[in-house]
Order: C-alpha cells, then sequence, then structure tokens
C-alpha cells in the first residue's frame, strides 16, 4: 500500500508545488510509482508537469463532488514512473459544495484510497490555506512535509498550522505524523539565512530533514517548460536536492538500505 504525503503551509510561496512536483519526479526516478495530486486551485502541479489546465475536463473537484473514479483521471507524464490527478479552476468551489456533505473533510481519503494501492507514493499538492480542501488532505495523508522558506518570517503562521495538524491529529486522522520540516530558497551566501535554519532545526529538531532546497534559477526555470527539474536539468543543484530528499525519505521509511557513502555529495557553487 502506498504512503500519502501531503505537502502543506498557509503562507505562499514557501515552495509547495516546487517540492511536490520535483519530489515526485525524484521518486519516481528512484523507481518508485508515484503519483502527484494538485489540491490547489491554481493548478500549477498540474501546468509544471507539462498539462494545460484549461485542457483539463476531468479533476480531482470531480473526485472529491461527484464520485468520479480517480484512476479514470489520473494522466501519465513524460517523467518515469510519474502520475498527475490534475486540478483546475472549478476546485475553488469545492469547499462552498462540501459544506453540507457527510464526512466532508474525509471526501479525499475515500477517493485516495481507491487508488492507494496502485503507488509506492501519493504527493499531495496544497493549496496556500487552511481551508476544507487542505483538512481534506491531512484527513488523507499518512504524512505532512512542511516547507519553510529561509528568509525573514519563515517561522510566522507555523503555530497555526502545527496546530491545525493536531486538530487533525486528534479528530479526523490520528495516524498523520509529520515526516519532516524542509528548508527551501537557502542562499548560503546570505546572513539571515543561515540563521533561519539555525532558528528552525532548533525549535524542531529531528524534525528537520538534513537535505536542505538551495536557491536555484534551474528550478525557477523549469515550469515554465512544463518539466521537472530532473527533466530540465539533471545537473543543476536544485535537481540534487530533490534526489537527496527522496533518499533521505526512502531511508525514513526503511525502503532503502543505501548508505551514506553511496549519497549523492552536493557540493554547491552557487546558482546553476
Amino acid at each position: 500500500m502506498g504512503k500519502i504525503i501531503a505537502i502543506a503551509n498557509q503562507k505562499g510561496g514557501v515552495g509547495k508545488t516546487t517540492t511536490s512536483i520535483n519530489l515526485a519526479a525524484a521518486l519516481g526516478v528512484l523507481e518508485k510509482k508515484t503519483l502527484i495530486v494538485d489540491a490547489d486551485p491554481q493548478a500549477n502541479a498540474t501546468s509544471g508537469v507539462g498539462f494545460d489546465p484549461r485542457n483539463v475536463r476531468t479533476s480531482i473537484y470531480e473526485c472529491i463532488i461527484n464520485q468520479v473514479e480517480p484512476k479514470d483521471i489520473v494522466l501519465h507524464t513524460q517523467s518515469p514512473n510519474l502520475d498527475i490527478l490534475p486540478a483546475h479552476i472549478d476546485l475553488v468551489g469545492a469547499e462552498i459544495e462540501m459544506i453540507n456533505l457527510p464526512n466532508r473533510e474525509r471526501m479525499m481519503r475515500m477517493a485516495l484510497n481507491k487508488i492507494k494501492d496502485d503507488y509506492d507514493f501519493i504527493i499531495v499538492d496544497c493549496s496556500p490555506s487552511l481551508g476544507l480542501i487542505t483538512v481534506n488532505a491531512l484527513t488523507a495523508a499518512d504524512s505532512v512535509i512542511v516547507p519553510v522558506q529561509c528568509e525573514y518570517f519563515a517561522l510566522e503562521g507555523l503555530g497555526k498550522l502545527l496546530n491545525t495538524i493536531k486538530i487533525v491529529q486528534s479528530r479526523l486522522n490520528q495516524d498523520l505524523d509529520i515526516e519532516g520540516m524542509l528548508l527551501t530558497m537557502y542562499d548560503q551566501r546570505l546572513r539571515l539565512a543561515n540563521q533561519v535554519v539555525e532558528e528552525v532545526k532548533m525549535h524542531f529538531q529531528q524534525l528537520v530533514f538534513d537535505t536542505i532546497i538551495h536557491r536555484n534559477t534551474r528550478l525557477g526555470e523549469a515550469p515554465s517548460h512544463g518539466e521537472t527539474i530532473i527533466s530540465h536539468d539533471a545537473s543543476s543543484s536544485g535537481s540534487v536536492n530533490y534526489l537527496n530528499l527522496a533518499r533521505e525519505i526512502l531511508q525514513k521509511n526503511d525502503m532503502t538500505r543505501i548508505s551514506e557513502k553511496d549519497k549523492i555529495v552536493e557540493e554547491y557553487n552557487g546558482e546553476s
């Protein structure tokens, strides 16, 4: 049975979609069958893997609201072992339509449970909010990754997110774990970035991933080409970062026995 990981933070611009796309692609390259679930009405994960959301006829919205079978909606990407359950703008109205539905917080779980056995990992890209769709994603998930930007106010709002996770754990999904806090957009030349890294590690200790995602121009370019960073530039520091993150997650879940000497050694020499 596959593991469902939600990528969540109510702050925008912290790297949720970038992480969803590229972590999923890295897991696929490492021969793990992976599905991205685009749970954001902006549909950036959908466009980021090469599909025009305007041409998407059926999406995660139909799975949640109309109980359409998710296997009939899944699209195959050009990346190895990587599929996507796409989104479109109709998802904006889903929260209003779900208000009077029974088990409204569990609609996504019921949908994803139908295809959970078909994948090793299901990565859910959440919208920058703590609304009903994000609560659905956390209720469906086995764990959550929280991207934290290495900039000022990095910890702002994290308390509210962690409180939401605790509420979900206590009322809706007692098995939900925090997979880890992921530091993103790191520039080692900036003193502030290094201070944020130290502060996050001090507050959250073992919950923080060893892998840090560096600020990298190639990561910004890749979505405009409808490509993952591995397809766009496999030698870039962004590609290396996400491959290392995927390996770290596999090791954490006892799905690999890669030794430290075999792990990709990251040599960061500025932006690629």
